[in-house]
C-alpha cells in the first residue's frame, strides 16, 4: 500500500514535469523582433521629451480639471501623429465637478513676516479675497468642547494640534530592490495572522473619525475664514488630500490649506505658548460644471491574423495627478513608459496578431474611476457577473504606477498557470536587472479592475527609488523622475505587449469566483 502511494506521488511529478515543461517550450521568443525593440527604445527614447510634456507643459492633472482635459487633448494628438488607429477620448461614465486653483497665497504677519509654504486641499470652496486674521488654535477632544468656541470663530484662520513626529531618516530615503528582497516577494505568507488593528484600536478610530467629522460641519456653521491643517512630509513636502467632494451636489466647504509640517509646527509652538500668530492668505478657485463625465484616452495598433484581431492586449496608466505637484512619478512617468512603448512597436512598422490598445485612464487618484468605468462599459459587471463584448478577447492588460523606477519583474496576482510564460519572457532582460517572477498580489491601482472580473491585469515590480516621499506632493515633479529606468521599463513592456500579442492562445486565468 505504502509503495502503491510513492509509486502514484512519483508519477504525479512526472506528469507536471512533462506540462511544465511543454508550458515553457510553447513560449517561443521571436528574438531578432526582443533585439528591435531594445534598439529602437534605446537608440531612440522619447521618454524625456514625453516627461517634459507631460509635467511642465502641461502640469498638474487633477480630476476633472482644466489642466486634465488638455492633457487628454495632448496626448490623443501625440497619437495621431505617430499613426496609431481609432483615437478616441472615450467618456467612461459620470465622474463629478472639475476644480482648478486660480490662485494660492499664504504668510505670516506676526510675530514676524515669514512666507509659509502651503497649498489648498482639493475641491475647497476660495476665502472670497484676502483673509487677514490672528489664528486660534483649537483644541477639541470631546463634544464639550465644541462650547468653547461657539460663536468666536467667525472670519478667523483655526487650526488644530498635529501628531506629526520629525525624526531624521538615518538610511537612504531611495533605494533599489537587492537580489535577497526580490527574492524575498516571490515567497507567500499563509495564515500570517490577523489585521493591523485591534478591535479597540478600530473602535477608537471610528470615534476620532466621527469627531472629525463634526469638527468640519461646526467650522462650516461658524462661518470659518480659513482652515490650517499640518500634512506629513519633510523639509517643505506637502502631502495632498481633499477638503471637499467633486460630487454635483454642490455642498459648501470651509476654504482650506495644507501646509509643511515644519511651518505648522512653529504656529502650534507659538500660540500653545501664549504668541500672538497672524496669517494673510487667499485661495480662488473655479468649479467646472460644464461636464460632469469622466474620460479614458484610448488609441490602438490594430490587428492583422484573421482569427486573432479581434482580441487585445491592453497597456496603461492613468494620467490625472495631485494638484500641488506636476504628477511627474505619480503617474507622468507610468504614463511616459506606456507611450513609449506603443510607440517603439509603431515605429518599428509592427503588424500585431492581436490588436495592441493603449488606456491612458482618468480620475485613478479619486477611486479608479477611469479602470473601473471602462472595465463596466465594456469588459464585464463585477457585482452581477455580466460579461460583456471584450471579456473573452482580453489577453492581458499592463499597468504601470509605481513611479520611474526600471522595472525588476512582475506581479502576478495568484496567476501560477503563468509563471512558466513569464518566466521565459524575461529571459531577455535579466541583464537589465528584470527577472523576478512573483504570483503575489499587489493593488491600489489600475490593474486590479482587470484582476477583478478574471481578466488578466499585472502590475510590474519597480524600484522605489524615492516614490514614497515624493508622489501625491508638490514636489513630485520632473526632477524626481528617473529617465535611464523609464527607459529599459518601456522596453521591458513593449517586448510583453508584443509577446502577448503574437502568442498562440490568449495567457490562461484564473477561475472568476
Amino acid at each position: 500500500m505504502i509503495k502503491s502511494k510513492k509509486t502514484g506521488f512519483y508519477l504525479l511529478l512526472a506528469v507536471m514535469f512533462i506540462f511544465g515543461s511543454q508550458s515553457i517550450a510553447q513560449e517561443e521568443m521571436d528574438l531578432q523582433m526582443i533585439h528591435k525593440i531594445k534598439n529602437e527604445g534605446i537608440g531612440n527614447s522619447q521618454i524625456q521629451d514625453l516627461s517634459f510634456h507631460l509635467t511642465d507643459y502641461l502640469g498638474p492633472r487633477l480630476s476633472g480639471s482644466s489642466n486634465l482635459r488638455k492633457a487628454r487633448e495632448w496626448t490623443a494628438e501625440k497619437f495621431q501623429e505617430w499613426g496609431l488607429s481609432n483615437v478616441r477620448i472615450d467618456s467612461y461614465g459620470d465622474f463629478g465637478r472639475g476644480w482648478d486653483v486660480k490662485k494660492s497665497y499664504i504668510a505670516m504677519k506676526e510675530p514676524y513676516y515669514a512666507q509659509v509654504i502651503g497649498y489648498p486641499k482639493a475641491w475647497t470652496d476660495g476665502t472670497n479675497g484676502l483673509v487677514d486674521s490672528e489664528v486660534m488654535l483649537l483644541e477639541i477632544t470631546s463634544e464639550e468642547d465644541f462650547d468653547k468656541y461657539r460663536g468666536k470663530l467667525k472670519g478667523k484662520v483655526v487650526t488644530t494640534p498635529a501628531n506629526f513626529n520629525l525624526e531624521p531618516a538615518f538610511e537612504a530615503e531611495a533605494r533599489r530592490w537587492t537580489a535577497e528582497q526580490l527574492e524575498e516577494r516571490k515567497s507567500i505568507n499563509i495564515g500570517s495572522g490577523g489585521g493591523r488593528y485591534t478591535p479597540e484600536m478600530l473602535a477608537q478610530l471610528r470615534a476620532q473619525r466621527a469627531l472629525d467629522q463634526k469638527l468640519t460641519q461646526f467650522l462650516l456653521e461658524e462661518e470659518v475664514g480659513l482652515r490650517l491643517t499640518g500634512t506629513r512630509g519633510s523639509f517643505g513636502t506637502v502631502f495632498h488630500t481633499r477638503a471637499g467632494s467633486f460630487s454635483t451636489d454642490k455642498a459648501a466647504t470651509v476654504p482650506e490649506m495644507e501646509i509643511a509640517a515644519e511651518h505648522h509646527g512653529r504656529i502650534y509652538r507659538l500660540l500653545k505658548n501664549g504668541k500672538s500668530v497672524k496669517i494673510e492668505a487667499e485661495i480662488e478657485v473655479e468649479w467646472l460644471d460644464d461636464d460632469y463625465k469622466g474620460y479614458n484616452v484610448l488609441a490602438e495598433i490594430p490587428g492583422t491574423d484573421k482569427n486573432l484581431k479581434p482580441e487585445l492586449v491592453l497597456l496603461g496608466a492613468h494620467l490625472d495627478s495631485w494638484h500641488a505637484g506636476t504628477g511627474g512619478n505619480d503617474n507622468a512617468a507610468g504614463v511616459a513608459v506606456m507611450m513609449e512603448a506603443i510607440r517603439i512597436l509603431k515605429a518599428l512598422d509592427y503588424q500585431p496578431k492581436r490588436t495592441i490598445r493603449i488606456a491612458l485612464w482618468g480620475e485613478e487618484e479619486q477611486g479608479l474611476f477611469g479602470s473601473r468605468g471602462y472595465v463596466q462599459k465594456y469588459v464585464a459587471d463585477r457585482n452581477s457577473k455580466e460579461k460583456k463584448a471584450e471579456w473573452d478577447k482580453i489577453s492581458a492588460y499592463y499597468n504601470i504606477d509605481n513611479g520611474s523606477g526600471k522595472i525588476r519583474g512582475i506581479y502576478l496576482e495568484g496567476n501560477d498557470m503563468l509563471v512558466p510564460v513569464f518566466e521565459k519572457w524575461f529571459e531577455p532582460f535579466h541583464e537589465m536587472g528584470a527577472k523576478t517572477v512573483t504570483r503575489r498580489n499587489t493593488g491600489s491601482t489600475d490593474h486590479v479592475a482587470f484582476d477583478a472580473v478574471g481578466v488578466p491585469g499585472f502590475q510590474f515590480i519597480q524600484d522605489p527609488i524615492d516614490y514614497g516621499k515624493g508622489y501625491h506632493t508638490n514636489m513630485d515633479v520632473y526632477e524626481r523622475m528617473q529617465f535611464a529606468d523609464m527607459t529599459q521599463a518601456a522596453v521591458i513592456v513593449a517586448a510583453m505587449v508584443y509577446n502577448t500579442s503574437e502568442r498562440q492562445e490568449k495567457l490562461p486565468r484564473k477561475p472568476w469566483k
